[in-house]
């Protein structure tokens, strides 16, 4: 009797520990405190209130966000940006081995880096700095979430546009196959049913994606002028930054002296502790976003020129480096550029990636006579800088 006694005074003891626990646990995740070991990218450490906190660990972090920026790309899969990390001496934080390609899954799909997380389903703004952008994040979900889709049965042979292909008829995959042991033909799975889409040869698809991707050529002289337009535009948008930046700073200047001047009124006993806890808690929030925004334009577009150029080249040679390029390769570039593509009657529809929607539709607008006459047009529509879309106006 003495025994269960003693196993029962155990139990609720154990039980009380544990709602304690997750109690704090909730506290601290509604303070925006992450209270588990510190992923990738993060260490933990003791915050100023006593706390355990986690910071960014700064020879981690830039990995980290290289990893999103890889793949947000759509042009390497987990593999590849795995075997990149790995280059560059990324490994296991306690093993010491190379880290692995589920390990690299889990730090994409994970959403502390953009300096929220999610805590027994429930998402909570944390304290501690982002690593990349919301808006990055969601790109690398959406590559994510596209490849699973995708997701067709294991095949021997490696062909250029598997997995590219949709039927127009049917909304079915196109899949390769070899006939007489060297033709390559497509042809839909017809999994919702018999289909009327007859079989195609490679060869055509690849002139048809040729003929594609010839729609964002333009030649040196052109790629001079886009590329000095970038420019011009870089000036005004770091300008805009700029001017943002101080605004956002002021506003959170103003809401910091609000602070500092209600605190002494609660000290001096001109307003009670509950209206404190009320308009400071709101301030704080308003000041987070302040915070936020600034961040966001000081990231905002770091190598928007180089980028910028390079993508330029890139579509200017597009369709030079497809027809030289393996099955592999062939695939990895459409993936980059073009996206929604079905075939239907002998004709291939499909929608370019951005920013190469708009170079195509910039080269088909503008007239010959104009660019090689007059020089790029740089007031046109298209190439003007356009306000960010994720950035929130102060409250």
């Amino acid at each position: 009797m003495v025994s269960l006694r003693k196993v029962l005074m155990a139990k609720n003891f154990i039980d009380n520990l544990s709602e304690e626990t997750r109690k704090g646990m909730l506290e601290k995740a509604e303070q925006g405190i992450w209270s588990s070991s510190a992923p990738y990218g993060y260490r933990n450490v003791m915050g100023p209130d006593g706390k355990r906190i986690i910071e960014v660990d700064e020879d981690v972090a830039p990995l980290i966000s290289n990893l999103f920026e890889w793949y947000a790309t759509g042009a390497h899969s987990l593999q590849e940006v795995a075997a990149k990390a790995r280059s560059r001496g990324f490994v296991h934080r306690r093993a010491g081995t190379p880290i692995a390609v589920s390990q690299i899954h889990l730090i994409l799909c994970n959403r502390i880096y953009t300096g929220e997380f999610l805590w027994k389903g429930k998402r909570y703004k944390g304290r501690h700095q982002p690593l990349v952008s919301l808006d990055l994040f969601e790109r690398v979900q959406a590559v994510l979430d596209d490849r699973d889709k995708r997701k067709t049965r294991h095949c021997v042979h490696e062909f250029a546009f598997s997995t590219l292909l949709t039927c127009g008829h049917c909304g079915c995959a196109l899949v390769g196959e070899i006939k007489k042991k060297r033709y390559v033909y497509y042809h839909c799975t017809g999994y919702r049913g018999k289909c009327p889409e007859p079989y195609v040869r490679e060869e055509v698809l690849a002139e048809k994606f040729s003929e594609l991707l010839g729609q964002l050529s333009f030649d040196t002289e052109v790629l001079t002028w886009l590329s000095e337009g970038l420019r011009q535009s870089h000036s005004d948008e770091q300008a805009e930054h700029t001017a943002a930046i101080a605004r956002l700073q002021g506003e959170w200047d103003r809401l910091d002296a609000r602070l500092h001047a209600m605190y002494v009124d609660k000290l001096d006993g001109r307003i009670d502790g509950a209206m404190f806890d009320k308009f400071s808690a709101e301030w704080r929030r308003q000041q987070d976003r302040c915070l936020d925004d600034i961040a966001r334009h000081q990231t905002a577009d770091r190598s928007y020129i180089a980028d910028g150029i390079m993508l330029l080249e890139m579509a200017r040679d597009a369709q030079q480096l497809f027809l030289g390029q393996e099955p592999m390769a062939k695939r990895r570039l459409l993936n980059f550029v073009v996206s929604n593509c079905t075939w239907q009657n002998g004709q291939l529809t499909a929608a370019f990636h951005q920013p190469f929607d708009l170079i195509a539709e910039t080269t088909t607008r503008a007239p010959e006579n104009l660019v090689r006459e007059t020089g790029f047009d740089f007031e046109h529509t298209v190439w003007r800088p356009r306000q960010d879309s994720n950035l929130r106006p102060l409250a």
